[in-house]
């Protein structure tokens, strides 16, 4: 028997997001609070050896270890067999149990992910000379790099090959192999986790994936290594720090090149930007590029919207039409959100990938368009590959070419030169005082670049064309905001009124007015210019 856990904070609803998800790929699997269990749930109400999942033959067995309680279906239990769909809670968790019978999925050269792996990075190899370096993104050394060579690498206290700063590491901790430009990580003599789940095998450690190990958070990150410096733009991208300019030249190698690339970021990153950036640079730049949001089709609609219809072809078909595939024909296909995409569509677009062959819904003959796929994402589609809520050979055939656009916190060195190319944009007489600039570096950013532009363009239009640390709203809902600009000369009249009287209690001081109106002084002066009251 083979199963699934699905793990939810709270009740798994209709539109609840799971956490992650485990495969109980061995015969028994023990959950719990420390750092020996197999799947680690850090919280107080999870004891320290919660319980264990047994996979028999043909059925899987609980057994509850807590103080805590463990609870199936809303009863709590001592030992209990699970059919599939049962809801486990533990603490503050829900695993949802997935089962399949042993013989359920045929060995296919589909459901061999490792195999089609090493095919696409033979193809990828020699594309890129290419680094490998070991970042601490959390704990003892934070933000150290250490390079990595050929073969396997042992990291961990003194000792190690690679030595690390925290000094809860043992020597060989864990262990890390470098083969034909991919990363796997196997485990040493300390305790080492991907995510929630202990490292017991050899594993492969994809793009964006981070390893634990003690107080330590590791991540490898591939880095093109350029013999000039690389340029500090790509299309309309902006980046003065090495995160950026080494995924610039990722993106200037890649431009050259056919194969499928996959860009990985949050919301906000320039994932489009890249895309775009992509298109130009390469050979196909005279041709079309087709964007497609995935996360925005519907089922029913997928089909007609990436391979087109006949006319005739269904209800309202009342003319032939070309989808994207068609329309990106010499071109570049961009596949925004492809996490989105339901299982039924993942398989049509494969096989799309895989033959080159598409058909119109409708059609008796089906046609080969000659089209370069870029895919994004902001998603671990990685971990949902690994875990089967993505489709792993879609995956690896989109993932050819993997790009990581670091989130704007991790380079804070960035937003000056970003900042003053977006203010261009939102017109020419923005400027930016240094005391706004520095308040921009040290937000977090959430939102990338998509919240700073926000941010410049609200300082631009509710306070005028100077900002300054008064000018920024991170949040239209934090803190009071200004008064709305003038829907008509009623409102405009009122507002001058205000800021009139204000300067005759101040005696004409504007920096005293500006202070008692609670605005910048260079709003006020902007306001007074358009009134004519300068």
């Amino acid at each position: 028997m083979q199963g699934r856990l699905t793990f939810f904070r709270g009740e798994p609803g209709p539109t609840a997001e799971p956490v992650f998800a485990y495969r109980l790929r061995t015969a028994r699997t023990r959950i719990g609070r420390t750092d020996d269990n197999d799947v680690v749930l850090p919280d107080e109400a999870v004891s320290r050896s919660h319980c264990l999942f047994d996979c028999g033959e043909s059925a899987v067995e609980l057994t509850d270890r807590s103080s805590n309680g463990t609870w199936v279906n809303g009863s709590r239990v001592k030992r209990m067999t699970l059919v599939d769909g049962d809801l486990v809670r533990i603490g503050p968790f829900v695993a949802r149990l997935e089962l399949t019978a042993n013989d359920a999925v045929p060995p296919t050269e589909e459901a061999q992910p490792e195999a089609r792996h090493e095919e696409i990075m033979d193809t990828a190899a020699g594309l890129a000379v290419a680094e490998a370096w070991l970042v601490v993104v959390e704990g003892p050394g934070h933000g150290k790099r250490h390079r990595l060579r050929g073969g396997r690498m042992s990291l961990g206290a003194e000792g190690s090959r690679v030595v690390l700063a925290d000094p809860s590491l043992v020597k060989d901790h864990v262990r890390v192999r470098l083969t034909n430009g991919r990363t796997m990580v196997e485990p040493g003599l300390g305790a080492a986790f991907l995510g929630p789940v202990r490292i017991r095998d050899l594993m492969p450690l994809y793009v964006g994936e981070e390893v634990r190990i003690g107080a330590t958070l590791i991540r490898v990150d591939w880095e093109t290594h350029v013999d000039t410096p690389v340029a500090e733009r790509f299309g309309e991208m902006v980046g003065t720090s090495w995160p950026m300019r080494s995924a610039f030249g990722l993106l200037r190698r890649m431009a050259a090149h056919h194969a499928p690339v996959l860009l990985i970021g949050e919301s906000g990153t320039g994932k489009e930007l890249a895309a775009r950036g992509l298109h130009d640079a390469s050979p196909r730049a005279a041709t079309n590029f087709v964007a497609i949001n995935c996360g925005a089709i519907t089922p029913t609609l997928f089909e007609t919207e990436l391979f087109g219809h006949e006319k005739g072809a269904f209800t309202g078909a009342n003319e032939r039409r070309d989808g994207a595939f068609q329309r990106a024909d010499g071109g570049t296909l961009f596949l925004d959100e492809i996490g989105e995409l339901p299982e039924e569509a993942q398989a049509k677009l494969l096989r799309a990938l895989e033959t080159g062959e598409v058909r119109r819904v409708g059609a008796s003959e089906p046609s080969f368009p000659d089209v370069r796929i870029v895919a994004a994402t902001n998603r671990r589609l990685h971990e949902e590959a690994r875990e089967g809520r993505f489709r792993s050979d879609l995956y690896f055939r989109l993932a050819v070419l993997a790009v990581r656009l670091p989130p704007l916190r991790e380079r804070p060195e960035d937003i000056p030169a970003m900042a003053t190319a977006i203010a261009a944009k939102i017109h020419p007489q923005v400027r930016i005082t240094i005391e706004a600039m520095t308040a921009l570096q040290q937000y977090s950013w959430p939102g990338n670049a998509r919240e700073l532009r926000n941010v410049l363009t609200r300082a631009f239009v509710l306070y005028g064309p100077i900002v300054e640390p008064g000018s920024l709203v991170f949040s239209p809902l934090e803190g009071e905001l200004p008064p709305e600009p003038a829907r008509n000369s009623a409102i405009d009249d009122a507002e001058r009124e205000v800021v009139v009287d204000a300067l005759r209690r101040a005696r004409d001081n504007r920096t005293t007015a500006a202070r008692l109106l609670g605005i910048p002084r260079t709003s006020l002066l902007y306001k007074l210019k358009r009134w004519g009251l300068e």
